[in-house]
């Protein structure tokens, strides 16, 4: 019986965090026609002009797991990835903003007092 052998890399990303071109391929898994394929779609936003200066922040190598991971699971072409990530983000700042809302009403409500 054979043995086998698996290998667990991580990268602990941030926002802070940037990445070349092409690191972002080799932590993502994806070609650099895939990247600029991404880019075209308005999905990535790369600092840079040039494909050879672009430079990829902690935000965006998560949104490209994000995009693939729709392609794959879900079997979307490019342009329903890019919509559905602009729905996912749109949610997420939404939650976001629902916490704060909860949050300053808790703070009322404390500052109120009882009765």
């Amino acid at each position: 019986m054979a043995e086998t052998i698996i290998t667990v890399e991580g990268v602990i990303l941030d926002e802070r965090t940037v990445v070349t071109l092409t690191e972002l391929t080799r932590v993502c898994g994806v070609s650099l026609d895939q990247v600029r394929l991404m880019v075209s779609e308005g999905m990535l936003h790369p600092l840079g002009r040039a494909p050879e200066h672009w430079r990829f922040t902690g935000v965006e190598v998560r949104r490209t797991r994000r995009a693939l991971r729709l392609q794959q699971d879900l079997e979307l072409n490019l342009a329903g990835v890019a919509l559905a990530l602009d729905l996912l983000d749109e949610v997420e700042h939404l939650r976001s903003r629902v916490r704060c809302l909860e949050q300053q009403l808790g703070a009322l409500s404390d500052a109120e007092g009882p009765g």
